[in-house]
């Protein structure tokens, strides 16, 4: 729909009757403009077809699926930035001391130093550089189902690329936003304020549990379409390629236990697939109340997955001869692994019970109760 019509030489014409009546104040986003249009109030609206008719529907679907990757690598990357705002003031910010430190008189220390500060950043890492991964790996794998070497190798990456689309969009929006959270906890009370940035970026990161659908559409998606899709085909080909990266995993004494835990995880995820296929047989409705908490599970050991990826990776370059900064690099990529295979993906232990068993007392509520 053109915003002017053209003349019988092909030139810009008439204003097409198309209006702005107003535009929305938003939350965050603020420098990419949203507006309400009203079509046609005048004398009409001239629209052309793009495309086939009838295949409006896959052709939104091709780009959506693209932003759907835009939008997980955008969470992610505000994530990032506010991890390293936080970082930054954690290593400069004088206060406290140790607990066992009485001396009033002692020097104060960066805040880095206490327990819970780096716990915040921690968790933060885990979340923002998970998230970074898990977009970079959606990204290779769309490259993949173009460039790949086999008509095999293409047509799997597709079907990996389609099944994991609803968590790279969904897991980095919710964790990093939280991430973005915690970034303010650290600079406490200067983290609220607009003398740091971290508040816009928050802002900002608030709309991608939203955008490109929200976080129950993906959940949906992934339970009611994506796993079962071909017999299960992407789903199928996910397992085979975690179980060759917690084989590698094996062989190495300092992973074999990161190994074990997630072999346990992706055991209960299957459980808690086949319980709710077996839910959703029976009843529908009931067996897809709860995809979004299933979503949430099967982020988690995706992303615990690509944690262990990464730590092969930098305990491969650990066995070589590096440098006392890339050595830093390294043993901080498998401190933050551990840290969220040993305190983010236990979480699934209680989701999985109440997947498992049928639990409905959400979609149980009446309407009237609340």
């Amino acid at each position: 729909m053109p915003k002017f019509l053209l003349d019988e030489n092909g030139e810009p014409d008439k204003r097409n009757d198309v209006k702005l009546a107003g535009l929305l104040h938003k939350m965050g986003y603020r420098n990419t403009t949203s507006t309400v249009l009203n079509f046609g109030e005048d004398r009409g609206a001239v629209g052309y077809l793009v495309g086939e008719p009838h295949k409006g529907l896959a052709y939104m679907f091709q780009m959506m699926n693209e932003a759907r990757i835009g939008v997980g690598v955008g969470a992610a990357v505000l994530g990032y930035q506010g991890y390293n705002y936080s970082l930054q003031y954690a290593r400069e910010r004088p206060q406290g001391r140790l607990p066992s430190n009485r001396d009033p008189q002692s020097k104060q220390l960066p805040i880095i130093r206490h327990a819970d500060v780096r716990r915040m950043l921690l968790m933060q890492k885990s979340y923002v550089e998970g998230g970074l991964a898990l977009c970079f790996y959606a990204s290779s794998l769309f490259e993949d189902q173009r460039t790949a070497e086999t008509e095999e190798q293409r047509r799997n990456a597709t079907a990996l690329l389609n099944l994991l689309t609803p968590i790279v969009k969904s897991w980095p929006s919710k964790y990093c936003l939280k991430a973005n959270e915690l970034a303010i906890q650290v600079l406490g009370g200067a983290g609220y304020i607009r003398e740091f940035p971290l508040e816009q970026l928050y802002r900002d990161n608030r709309l991608n549990p939203i955008h490109e659908g929200t976080e129950a559409i993906h959940g949906l998606d992934l339970l009611g379409r994506k796993v079962p899709a071909d017999n299960m085909a992407g789903y199928g080909l996910l397992q085979c390629e975690m179980r060759n990266t917690l084989m590698q995993a094996k062989d190495i004494e300092a992973l074999a236990p990161l190994a074990a835990a997630l072999e346990d995880a992706l055991e209960k995820l299957d459980v808690v697939t086949r319980s709710l296929f077996g839910q959703m047989q029976q009843d529908i409705d009931r067996g897809l109340a709860n995809a979004t908490l299933y979503l949430d599970v099967f982020g988690r050991v995706v992303v615990a997955w690509i944690w262990l990826r990464q730590a092969l990776a930098a305990e491969g370059a650990l066995s070589a001869s590096v440098s006392m900064e890339e050595g830093n690099f390294y043993r901080g990529k498998v401190q933050a692994a551990r840290f969220y295979i040993e305190w983010e993906l236990p979480e699934i232990e209680a989701q999985v019970a109440l997947l498992t068993s049928g639990n409905m007392l959400p979609f149980e509520m009446d309407e009237s109760w609340f």
